[in-house]
């Protein structure tokens, strides 16, 4: 079954607010994926939280994470 969530973003190089989908069957995945509105690469670091949330960070290329 496929197990997809809609989140909504802050794009770390525009500022643009974008929706993406995360597959929420596998966590504690990290993918890089191009901004929709400016084309930069996104870090995606994809895990759940202690009350088993979805959690999604999303750093720019320069930013350690």
């Amino acid at each position: 079954m496929n197990q997809l969530s809609e989140k909504n973003i802050g794009c770390p190089y525009c500022g643009e607010a974008i929706r993406v989908l995360i597959d929420s069957s596998e966590m504690d995945q990290q993918y890089i994926e191009d901004c929709q509105v400016c084309c930069r690469p996104i870090n995606f670091i994809i895990s759940e939280s202690i009350d088993g949330e979805l959690t999604v960070n999303v750093y720019s290329e320069d930013e350690a994470f």
